[in-house]
């Protein structure tokens, strides 16, 4: 079988095809190269076969379509994808499967993937999404963005020092108080003996505040597990769930959101996503995985910051892309909070909400807790960056009625400048 049997020769119907965009770096033509993925990836293999038993479909033949400089892109007949069943594992078996270890190719990266209405309508997507978050924290008026906070130092705490820096945090002012990617069970904080606590640390403060707080449990294990810890974890007085995503598998997360009477929020985690993502040459960018992750149910999902200590300055456009395309409409499917998370202090609020918009939660970890007077007054001065940037206020001006937001400026500006201890 040639590989022009993997070239298309008009433009793909886009209701019949799943569209996948990659950049390539091959010694050979990029057309060739694109081919050579096409043919991987759907009816071709290295070598002519014989067969007396079943026919070759060539109607199934991935085919390329259009190629511009290094960039390529591929139209997938939908037939070639078990959604219902196969789900997303399925989909990324094709698109994202054996094409990384081609010899044709030295690098590849998967840009971007268009789903067809068809594929889209398997999933039901975020059960809440950012309106119902909203609705649930009484902030759809003032749009103001939502303040989130990771409990610091993110393992060594007891349950009973974890839910006092939670009330801390919450008396502050925070509308989310989420646990660590790495902090799940472990022996120093178990599971339900930490929910138990900061529930009842929350229940506490919100008694003197009035506000909703949430708590997002770590509850990241695998899909056979998942829906039964949830489950307790409601029983127990969870009312937000956190998964990390990639380690624990997009169908440990589908789960959640498609059980009916897992009813709180979703909380996802992104670790172990640039070992996929950083490399711009190789791999696979967020912008794929941030849409899967909506078609799996995320009602909020870690994108990056535009200033913070994760990532590259360059990287602020596509992590801008990545959330508008998250809160744009998609076939019926809720939109996603983005949350900006990794090394946020007030001083860097205005610039992460004018570049990555107010529908977002900023979680300030370090930026929080490192503050001089402590929690309390660290989750202060981030608010008080918030409303002085929603009423147009600089944070300078506003720094000199409000103490906790001084002390932030004085102790950490309004640059990037990161030392660990």
């Amino acid at each position: 079988m040639g590989l022009d049997v993997f070239f298309a020769k008009e433009f793909p119907d886009p209701e019949q095809h799943l569209l996948a965009h990659y950049r390539i770096e091959s010694d050979e033509p990029i057309e060739r190269a694109a081919m050579k993925i096409a043919a991987e990836e759907s009816i071709g293999t290295w070598t002519e076969v014989k067969t007396t038993t079943t026919r070759v479909r060539r109607d199934l033949a991935a085919k390329v379509y259009n190629v511009k400089g290094r960039m390529a892109s591929i139209a997938f007949p939908i037939e070639l994808f078990d959604v219902q069943i196969g789900g997303i594992p399925s989909i990324l078996s094709i698109v994202a499967g054996n094409l990384f270890g081609l010899r044709a190719l030295r690098a590849v990266r998967l840009m971007d993937l268009e789903f067809p209405p068809d594929v889209v309508s398997h999933f039901k997507g975020p059960k809440f999404g950012v309106e119902g978050v909203r609705r649930m924290l009484g902030t759809g008026r003032d749009r103001r963005p939502h303040l989130g906070t990771i409990v610091k130092p993110k393992v060594g705490l007891t349950p009973r020092e974890t839910a006092k820096v939670a009330y801390e945090a919450a008396l502050g002012g925070v509308d989310m108080i989420k646990d660590d990617e790495t902090l799940v069970n472990q022996k120093f904080c178990p599971l339900w003996d930490r929910l138990h606590e900061v529930m009842e640390a929350l229940d506490k403060a919100t008694g003197e505040t009035g506000r909703k707080i949430f708590y997002a449990l770590n509850i990241t294990t695998g899909a056979d597990r998942i829906t039964d810890v949830a489950e307790k974890a409601l029983e127990n007085g969870a009312n937000m769930l956190m998964v990390d995503i990639i380690t624990a598998g997009f169908p440990s997360l589908q789960a959640l959101a498609e059980d009916p009477s897992i009813d709180v929020p979703l909380h996802a985690h992104r670790a172990m996503h640039a070992a996929m993502t950083r490399n711009r040459e190789h791999g696979i960018h967020m912008n794929v995985l941030a849409k899967l992750a909506r078609l799996a149910g995320a009602d909020q999902l870690h994108t990056g910051t535009a200033a913070g200590k994760m990532g590259e300055e360059n990287e602020v456009a596509e992590i801008s892309r990545i959330n508008e395309m998250l809160r744009a409409p998609m076939n019926g499917l809720k939109p996603v909070l983005p949350a900006a998370s990794g090394g946020i202090h007030p001083g860097l609020v205005p610039e992460n909400v004018e570049a990555l918009g107010r529908d977002i939660v900023l979680n300030a970890g370090g930026g929080i807790h490192g503050h001089p007077r402590g929690t309390r007054a660290g989750a202060r001065a981030m608010r008080q960056a918030i409303d002085a940037h929603m009423m147009g206020a600089s944070l300078s001006d506003y720094a000199e009625k409000h103490v906790e937001l001084r002390e932030a400026l004085q102790l950490w500006g309004t640059r990037q400048d990161y030392r660990y201890a």
